[in-house]
């Protein structure tokens, strides 16, 4: 056999290394780097129960559809979740600087594996048979791989890319918590951003992609944390991530609706994405970055219970009126 096609092989079970600055231990040793806005204190109705009574959310008939995890929105429910990607997309492109893409929501086998899905993570992703065609876990693979075998001009970078696509994970659940209403579900809506730079450039890259992001839970006026990973508990791709989460009192808990990464070139070895700092250069590797823009069901949860109300309504903050068309959410019957 080829042995460097073997070595090859193997190396796709290597993961990234953990940067420096990173806290060591597990994620008892994550740290929280800041907060934003002071959360209420726990209590009220979990969203679940608010979207029932607001007849927004159809969890049974979604499980009938295709089984647990598969959320069903409905009327206003439904325009809520369309409203919240119309946003998030007009926040990136407009004030951020993205270009938007409309990938496809299937890639090829190459794909998974040049952002680090593959082969690890096989078991936990959709897949279709006979065509060896997987079902986006994130838009962060079609939109990395728009590079793929590349080389970018150093001076156009950084390139900075945002899509809305649903996701599909198998393991939701798998660990038997947070498993009810929207906390862990099977598929869900995400806006994902996706940024190139240069070596020199990643960790500023970084911290401007996660205020990208945490823009969007200001504007929606949603109280969160930014959690510096510990080294034990970045993900196998990661070289740093932040987690951004958001308060929901009604569940009593931080949820975790963006995660914000460097990959250093880890992810750009994978797929061959490279830049040439100057005509006649030596070609270097790229860095990638990627964050959530963010996803909805979690979202969606702790707008429901940080903004309900004692007459069952909720309110919607003013930056979502104009997409929504109303600045409340009644229960029906009550107007």
């Amino acid at each position: 056999r080829d042995i460097e096609a073997v070595l090859e092989a193997k190396a796709l079970y290597v993961p990234n290394l953990p940067l420096p600055e990173l806290p060591d231990g597990d994620a008892s040793h994550n740290a929280v780097v800041r907060t934003w806005s002071e959360p209420a204190p726990a209590g009220g109705r979990p969203h679940w129960e608010i979207a029932e009574r607001l007849g927004i959310l159809d969890l049974r008939r979604g499980a009938m559809l295709s089984g647990s995890g598969f959320p069903l929105f409905v009327g206003l429910g439904a325009r809520l979740a369309r409203a919240l990607v119309q946003f998030m997309l007009d926040l990136h492109t407009r004030d951020h600087g993205y270009v938007e893409v409309e990938p496809p929501f299937v890639v090829r086998r190459e794909m998974m594996e040049g952002v680090g899905q593959l082969p690890k993570f096989e078991e936990e992703v959709y897949k279709t048979a006979p065509d060896d065609l997987f079902l986006v876990p994130t838009a962060e693979v079609p939109l990395t791989n728009l590079h793929r075998d590349e080389i970018l001009d150093a001076a156009k970078l950084p390139l900075a890319y945002t899509a809305y696509t649903p996701c599909f994970r198998r393991e939701a659940g798998a660990h038997g918590k947070d498993t009810r209403g929207l906390l862990r579900v099977h598929q869900f809506d995400k806006v994902e951003l996706v940024r190139f730079a240069r070596a020199a450039d990643s960790p500023r890259e970084h911290e401007l992609m996660t205020g990208h992001a945490e823009a969007v839970l200001q504007r929606l006026e949603l109280p969160y944390r930014v959690v510096l990973l510990a080294a034990g508990d970045v993900g196998f791709t990661s070289a740093k991530t932040y987690d951004l989460e958001v308060w929901a009192p009604g569940v009593g808990q931080w949820l975790e609706v963006s995660s914000s990464s460097s990959f250093t070139d880890y992810q750009a070895r994978r797929a061959n994405i490279r830049c040439r700092p100057k005509p006649g250069d030596k070609p270097e590797f790229v860095h990638t970055l990627n964050a959530s823009g963010v996803a909805l069901p979690r979202t969606i949860a702790a707008l429901l219970e940080t903004r309900q109300q004692a007459d069952g309504s909720v309110t919607i903050p003013a930056a979502l009126v104009p997409y929504l068309g109303t600045d409340r959410l009644v229960p029906p019957g009550d107007g």
